[in-house]
């Protein structure tokens, strides 16, 4: 599938330059993002006594979940839902108020879906993926072409629309979005071991000795939880997992590592999906 950008590019700006296009097509259009913005996370300590990550205030009346949730409707992906569970009510009360304005007129819409055992009468989310698959239905409904997951806790500027054109015109079945960190710190994060063409061939949790990036002698690649699935794709492995008794149904430790060894798996590193503006844009 082809890309087509709303702007047209500048022929004498390098690719990823300061008039570089927005990426919002026919490929952002059919794309339903799951915010996962349910986790118990306390590192935040008194911060999070409260409230969960997402809901933490920043900038004033802003929240943390309003980064992510800005690179989504800026990205041209404006059917979201926002998957909610523990100490939920000031971060519910933000977006009633603050998103209001995607009331789903035009088929555009932030949707809050609190943990309401659709599964089981006897549990809540268990974990990343759980999330998702308690809310199938929900994103059955909009019949998208590919979904998007992404986190309500990372504070970062993305263009989800240049990953999605990666990962079509790869025929990925998964993208993962990635950092680069320092090898010495990269054994606290989910590290991808990747080839020449991004591809991942190898996925470990916290390893002991991280997989380089290719031509590099000191970085690793991080996963951020940042995942684009073809939607038929995505049921597939959410089903699957969901009969797995083992599995502690969460995207990094079960989805990831038995996907990479078996289908189409690319990492899209940061740095290339940032879109930068110009200073009167």
């Amino acid at each position: 599938m082809q890309e087509r950008s709303d702007e047209p590019a500048d022929p004498a700006e390098p690719e990823g330059g300061a008039s570089a296009p927005r990426f919002v097509s026919a490929l952002t259009r059919s794309t339903f993002a799951v915010l996962l913005a349910g986790g118990r996370g306390s590192r935040l300590h008194q911060l999070t006594g409260l409230a969960r990550w997402p809901a933490v205030p920043f900038g004033g009346k802003f929240r943390i979940a309003d980064f992510t949730l800005s690179n989504c409707v800026n990205s041209g992906v404006k059917r979201v839902a926002v998957a909610t569970q523990y100490k939920a009510h000031s971060l519910i009360r933000h977006l009633q108020r603050g998103w209001s304005f995607l009331e789903g007129r035009f088929d555009e819409f932030i949707d809050i879906v609190p943990a309401a055992q659709q599964v089981s009468e006897t549990s809540w989310y268990q974990g990343t993926a759980d999330a998702v698959y308690q809310n199938l239905n929900i994103i059955r409904r909009s019949a998208p072409e590919f979904v998007l997951v992404v986190s309500g806790d990372h504070i970062y500027k993305m263009d989800y629309g240049r990953m999605l054109a990666e990962h079509a015109s790869r025929n990925a079945d998964l993208s993962v979005a990635c950092v680069e960190v320092p090898l010495a710190e990269a054994s606290q994060f989910g590290v991808m071991g990747i080839d020449a063409d991004g591809r991942v061939h190898r996925f470990a949790e916290k390893p002991a000795a991280p997989d380089l990036m290719p031509g590099c002698a000191d970085t690793a690649l991080a996963s951020m939880g940042v995942y684009v699935f073809n939607t038929t794709f995505l049921f597939e492995q959410l089903l699957r997992d969901a009969q797995e008794p083992q599995s502690s149904r969460d995207f990094g430790k079960d989805i990831l590592p038995y996907s990479v060894p078996r289908y189409r798996v690319f990492a899209a590193p940061l740095c290339r999906q940032l879109r930068r503006h110009s200073p009167g844009g």
